[in-house]
C-alpha cells in the first residue's frame, strides 16, 4: 500500500483518519496564569479540528504551577482544570480529529518560577535563574505529579497522551549527561527518571491507548548526546512502555560545533533512525509544511505520520489544502459545509 496524507493510521486503540499531526505549540495565552485554557485556546484547536487534522497533541501542558515556562503556559495539577480540557477535546472530536495531550515539567527552563529545579544546580545560560537540585525524595514525588496528570488528561477524554522528553525539558535534563551531574540513583542511570514516569503514566491510561514520547534525537551543544545515545535511552523507553516517538533535536543549550540545519525535512533522517532501529511507529516534525515533502515522507517509509507545527499557525486548515494538492481527494476530507470552497 502507497502510504498518503490521508491515509488512515491505526496502533492499539488509536485510530486517526489521517497521517497528520499538528505538534504541542505553546500559546502563552493563559492570561489569569492560572493554568487553565481559555477561548483562544477553545478556538485554536477546534479551528484545526475542523481544518482536516488527523491528531492533534494540546500543548506542553505542566504538572505542577512551577513546571511552566511561563505563568502564561498550560498546566493539569488540579482536578478543577479538567472541564476546560474536556470542553476543546470533545468539540474537536466532532470534526473527526483525535486529541492527544503533552504532559511536561520545564525543569530548569522554567522563567517564571522564583526558584526554578531540575536533576543538578546548572543553569541554562546566564539570562536564566540557577535552578535548585531536586532531592532523591523530590524527584520520585515528581514522577507521581506526572501521573496524576495524565490521570485528569484520561478523565478530559484525550485518545492518547505524549511525554515531553524533549527541547532541554525536565525529563531530557534527567537523560542527559550535560544537565544530568546528580550522584544518586537518577544520576547513575540517567533514563531512570523517564521510566518511572513512563511505567507510571502507563498504570493510568485505559488499556490499548498507546503512549506517545517526544525525545530529542541528537544535542547541538558542545558535549551533548549523539544519536546512539539517544537510540540507547529510546530503547529504554520503549522497554518501559512507549509505544510510539515524536522525533525531534536540541533545546538543551546553545549550539555549538554541531548545528541544526533548519531546512525542510531535516529531521526526518533521525525519525527515521527510529523507525528503524526500535520498529516503532514515528512522527516525523521540522519544517514539513511543504504538502508535496511531506507526502513523499511518507511514501518513503521515513515516518508514519507527519507533523506540521508552523504551517498549521499560519493556515488552521493546512491539512485539507495538503490532501487536496497531494492527492485529489479533497472532498472526502472537508467539512460538507466547506465542500463548495474545494
Amino acid at each position: 500500500m502507497t502510504v498518503q496524507l490521508d491515509t488512515p493510521f491505526s496502533y492499539k486503540n488509536l485510530e486517526l483518519k489521517n497521517r497528520i499531526v499538528m505538534p504541542p505549540m505553546c500559546q502563552y495565552a493563559v492570561e489569569e496564569k492560572d493554568g487553565t485554557p481559555t477561548e483562544w485556546h477553545y478556538v485554536h484547536y477546534v479551528s484545526r479540528a475542523v481544518g482536516g487534522t488527523g491528531l492533534m497533541i494540546i500543548e506542553m501542558t505542566n504538572v505542577e504551577p512551577d513546571g511552566r515556562i511561563t505563568d502564561n503556559c498550560l498546566g493539569l495539577w488540579a482536578d478543577d482544570q479538567i472541564p476546560a480540557y474536556k470542553r476543546i477535546i470533545e468539540e474537536s472530536k466532532k470534526y473527526g480529529a483525535k486529541v492527544a495531550i503533552q504532559i511536561a515539567h520545564a525543569g530548569r527552563k522554567a522563567q517564571d518560577a522564583p526558584q526554578p529545579v531540575a536533576p543538578s544546580a546548572i543553569a541554562y545560560d546566564d539570562t536564566f535563574r540557577t535552578p535548585r537540585e531536586l532531592t532523591t525524595q523530590e524527584v520520585k514525588e515528581m514522577v507521581d505529579k506526572f501521573a496524576d496528570a495524565a490521570r485528569r488528561a484520561v478523565e478530559a477524554g484525550v485518545d492518547t497522551i505524549e511525554l515531553h522528553g524533549a527541547h532541554g525539558y525536565l525529563i531530557h535534563q534527567f537523560h542527559s549527561p550535560y544537565t544530568n551531574q546528580r550522584t544518586d540513583e537518577y544520576g547513575r542511570d540517567k533514563s531512570l527518571f523517564g521510566v518511572e514516569i513512563i511505567q507510571a503514566v502507563k498504570r493510568v491510561m485505559p488499556e490499548g491507548m498507546p503512549l506517545i514520547m517526544r525525545i530529542s534525537a541528537v544535542e547541538y551543544v558542545d558535549g551533548g548526546y549523539d544519536l546512539d545515545y539517544a537510540l540507547e535511552i529510546g530503547r529504554r523507553y520503549k522497554e518501559a512502555g512507549v509505544d510510539i516517538f515524536d522525533i525531534s533535536t536540541g533545546g538543551e543549550g546553545a549550539p555549538g560545533a554541531r548545528k541544526p540545519a533548519n531546512t525542510p525535512g531535516f529531521q526526518v533522517p533521525y525519525a527515521k533512525a527510529f523507525k528503524d532501529k526500535l520498529g516503532v511507529p514515528v512522527i516525523a516534525v521540522g519544517l514539513l509544511e511543504d504538502p508535496q515533502l511531506a507526502a513523499q515522507t511518507l511514501r518513503s517509509g521515513d515516518a508514519d505520520m507527519i507533523g506540521v507545527a508552523r504551517g498549521m499557525l499560519r493556515n488552521p486548515y493546512w491539512a485539507l489544502a495538503a490532501i487536496k494538492e497531494t492527492t485529489g481527494r479533497y472532498l472526502e476530507a472537508a467539512p460538507k459545509s466547506y465542500d463548495r470552497a474545494y
